[in-house]
Order: C-alpha cells, then structure tokens, then sequence
C-alpha cells in the first residue's frame, strides 16, 4: 500500500515579545494576536494574549521589559493569507484610562531557524484640538523590540 501523501502542513510559532522603548510613558502592556486566511486554522497554543504590565528600566535606555512568550501551531492547505502577528501596547491616560500607545504588525518569518525584529509601532493621531496641541509638544519616537517567534514548515 503506497503511502498517502500529506493534505496539510504545519507552522509551529513559538518566541517572546521582548522588550519596548516608549520614553515618554509609563505601566504599559502589551497585547497580541494572529491574523491569517481563510485556509489556515490554529491547532495548538493560543493565538491570542495579553502581558504583564511593566515599568521603564531604570538604566539610560528606559526600556519596558515583558519577555511575554509566544506559542502556538498552525495548519493550512495553502501559503496565502500567511499569518502576521499584531501587537498593541496600552497604557493609562491622565484619568487612569487605558488607552493605545503603539500598535504594529509583521508577518511570521518564512524560513525555519531563530528570527529578531523590530517592529515600527504607529500611535494613533488624537481627534480633539487638545489633545493635538499637548501631542504636539510631545513629540515621540516609539519602536517595540520584539523576537518574534520562529517559523518551521
């Protein structure tokens, strides 16, 4: 009997999200999720989560620190729609209100073996001519340090 040949394949994605440099915040945290076509389905681990909130380092660079692991397995018939992992980091207002502070994507890396990135975070504009004057003057840079995970076909 002739062996059956396979009808899917596996990704399993497994790292952490690092580390973040928002200088001009405080106690954020951050969330991820995993977004894919229609042909792909998860199959073990969570694709979804949120981290713990953490404070700036107390070192020159002020870096938040989660090191918030990643795992989980996907299966699909079909490479398109390739999953990409989006992260948002949130943090509290003036009045305590979690609000977005960053958020990013990138697609889960193609070829198997080890992968960092860094990930480009867009803030949200704000929509009242407040908040527009006070984000004028502060005016920032933000970049998530994230290893996301590896990605073995």
């Amino acid at each position: 009997m002739a062996a059956a040949s396979p009808t899917v394949f596996l990704l399993m994605v497994n790292g952490q999200v690092e580390s973040a440099q928002f200088p001009e915040y405080d106690d954020l945290y951050c969330k991820y999720c995993f977004v894919y076509g229609q042909d792909w389905a998860p199959t073990a681990g969570l694709e979804e989560g949120i981290s713990q909130i953490t404070s700036k380092s107390q070192d020159v660079r002020q870096a938040l620190v989660w090191n918030f692991p990643i795992d989980v397995t996907f299966k699909s018939t079909n490479p398109y729609g390739w999953p990409q992992i989006v992260l948002s980091v949130y943090g509290p207002d003036v009045f305590g209100n979690d609000v977005v502070r960053g958020y990013g994507a990138v697609h889960v890396p193609f070829s198997p073996g080890r992968h960092k990135r860094t990930i480009p975070m867009f803030v949200p504009e704000s929509t009242s001519k407040l908040q527009k004057f006070t984000s004028m003057c502060l005016v920032t840079s933000s970049v998530l340090q994230a290893v996301p995970p590896t990605g073995d076909t």
